[in-house]
């Protein structure tokens, strides 16, 4: 394709998003909704949409988002920027740039050695090494986007270790890094599921089920959790090599050379000392943090403080990191959209209409269609806990009104709540982390979290709901 075909291909695809906001905009206002409510959806889902069509990069289309919820007055300054202060998308950017402290100083490159020695005869089986370190530590992290601060330096030098570094969407080089990548993300999410403490949104659904009638412990939560959740861990490093190759399917000599590199690194450095202290000292925090009260985010800011101060990280190693910057402006953008479409009711009223129009059918059909929509409708979320707040009531009430039996609907909507943040690369601020390494384009994150979203509605439907009814009802 030449460059001037290129370009025309570009603008059209402008003009379709342009011309597609300003029919939603001018669109009548559905009963129930406020104007505000609407224009704001038309102006969230148009910038969605130009990243799925190729139109504009995410951050350009956050940009242009934002100034135009602010200049057409539908939302107030503060409200449209409000993200830029959101605590969960500060821990983001903070556990970003630890990672590169770990890289930098060799911790991530020995830890990476070590589990080569132990895993590395092929891509699979460091796949396996990330899923099940994540699935044994997840329980102790009630914050998923910590838990991912812990797994992507680990993963990135595994990564780099392995001659695999972050290059544009033709580079081969790239393909083990990017397969490892989306690994270890969406292993957060079916970990999650599969414990009640592993990321916050799982206590308050557990709180709203009990308000329902359904009353759900952490051993309860296991029993019936283990089997759907077990199998979707087990199955995600086998289908994530089909979905996207690796490009090399064996390494036999891997952990030879990597127990002979272990050998000639010797005993731990001065800096590499340093960020395994900083960095065991934030994850003691972090799973620390509900005991003792502590805000990860300040937990985070107080290691990063640390790599500073002693040098193991400078400023001028942060002014290289261009792409923190760009992840920062647009989950803040989204973050702040996503959380005034709930405010001003948008998500709430979709709910209910959506679960409105199963009325009358069977409880089985209704609770797959239930299940099914509430997932799909993460699309326009960039936050697990905001959704619960908004829908898990909603759709648990329809449910059971429906006829589903009341343990097997709340079961399949709170795994749902942890399941789902896969569907975009925004939809859970642990994505970000991941997606923002450079070894995954954002057409391909897109490809993947719909693949890996239905593999999990899959699994979670099929093997999770003849498990909760057997166990749980």
């Amino acid at each position: 394709m030449s460059a001037h075909d290129w370009s025309w291909g570009l603008t059209a695809k402008r003009a379709v998003v342009i011309a597609a906001a300003l029919t939603l905009w001018h669109w009548p206002v559905p009963a129930g909704l406020t104007a505000e409510a609407w224009h704001l959806f038309a102006l969230f889902a148009s910038a969605i949409a130009s990243v799925l069509l190729g139109a504009f990069p995410l951050v350009t289309a956050s940009l242009l988002a934002s100034s135009a919820v602010v200049l057409s007055g539908t939302l107030k300054p503060e409200q449209a920027f409000s993200g830029f202060a959101n605590p969960s998308v500060l821990l983001v950017v903070v556990a970003f740039l630890v990672a590169q402290a770990v890289v930098k100083s060799g911790l991530g490159r020995r830890i990476s050695l070590f589990m080569v020695s132990l895993f590395g005869r092929s891509p699979l089986g460091l796949a396996y090494s990330i899923v099940l370190t994540d699935a044994a530590i997840a329980p102790a992290f009630p914050s998923n986007t910590a838990r991912g601060g812990v797994l992507y330096p680990v993963v990135r030098s595994l990564a780099e270790g392995a001659g695999s570094q972050p290059g544009p969407a033709e580079s081969s080089s790239r393909r083990l890094g990017g397969y490892l990548m989306y690994t270890g993300m969406a292993s957060l999410a079916a970990s999650s599921a599969l414990w009640m403490t592993a990321t916050s949104g799982n206590p308050i659904g557990v709180q709203i089920a009990g308000q329902a009638g359904v009353t759900i412990g952490f051993g309860s939560w296991l029993l019936a959790s283990c089997v759907p959740a077990l199998t979707a861990i087990l199955l995600l490093p086998l289908v994530l090599l089909k979905l996207f190759s690796p490009g090399v399917k064996a390494t036999p000599e891997a952990p030879a050379a990597a127990r002979a590199a272990l050998a000639q690194m010797g005993r731990l450095s001065r800096d590499e000392l340093v960020t395994a202290l900083a960095f065991g000292g934030m994850v003691t925090g972090w799973v620390m943090a509900g005991t003792f009260g502590l805000n990860v985010t300040a937990v985070a800011f107080a290691g990063l403080g640390v790599l500073l101060s002693t040098r193991v990280l400078t400023l001028e190693d942060i002014a290289k990191q261009g792409d923190t910057l760009a992840t920062f402006v647009w989950l803040a953008v989204l973050f702040a959209m996503s959380g005034q479409l709930n405010e001003l009711g948008f998500m709430g009223w979709a709910g209910e209409r959506l679960a409105g129009r199963l009325v009358g059918l069977s409880w089985p059909v209704t609770y797959v269609a239930l299940v099914a929509i509430y997932v799909a409708v993460h699309f326009l979320f960039v936050s697990q806990v905001s959704q619960v707040l908004a829908l898990f009531g909603v759709f648990l009430d329809v449910g059971i009104r429906q006829g589903v039996p009341a343990p097997l609907m709340a079961f399949a909507l709170l795994f749902a709540s942890s399941y789902f943040s896969v569907i975009t690369p925004q939809g859970g601020s642990q994505n970000v982390i991941f997606a923002a390494s450079g070894y995954l384009t954002q057409r391909e994150l897109y490809r993947l979290g719909l693949c890996v979203t239905l593999l999990y509605l899959l699994v979670f439907l099929v093997v999770g709901t003849p498990w909760v009814l057997l166990v749980a009802t």
